[in-house]
């Protein structure tokens, strides 16, 4: 038996987990898949994460929409790698585009050798905004 077949025979055992969400961790192993989105993020298996989630669950006059996003973390670091290619001199001009857009990053702060560290924090980063009108979760899978 692997370790992570352990840890979530723990996890039920424990009561983090229904028996129903076990046997679907277990199944994802099998596949070697992401964990279902049902599970939730707190109880899938260690290991490395693969995407970016966003779900967004929300009441736009009374009608219901949904958005659930999710970005490959394979993007991210391509994209990082791509911006360490763009010249100073229009990483400058994006950054005062995004500024004047309202989006206050600094292209040249990212550096490929930092980008692991980022997707390892954004691996344990889970973000649940909960309104009367939406609720919004933001995770790693």
């Amino acid at each position: 038996m692997n370790e992570q077949r352990k840890e979530i025979l723990q996890m039920l055992v424990e009561g983090k987990v229904t028996a129903e969400e076990a046997d679907q961790l277990i199944a994802a192993l099998e596949r070697d898949q992401p964990v279902p989105a049902a599970v939730g993020a707190d109880v899938r298996p260690p290991g490395r994460a693969k995407y970016l989630r966003v779900v967004v669950d929300a009441f736009d006059e009374g009608v219901p929409s949904k958005v659930n996003v999710r970005v490959p973390l394979q993007l991210l670091r391509a994209g990082v790698r791509l911006a360490a290619l763009i010249p100073p001199q229009a990483l400058g001009e994006a950054n005062a585009q995004l500024m004047k857009s309202g989006v206050p990053i600094d292209l040249t702060q990212l550096k490929p050798e930092q980008l692991e560290e980022l997707v390892e924090h954004l691996e344990e980063m889970t973000v649940e905004v909960d309104q009367p009108d939406a609720k919004v979760r933001v995770f790693c899978e």
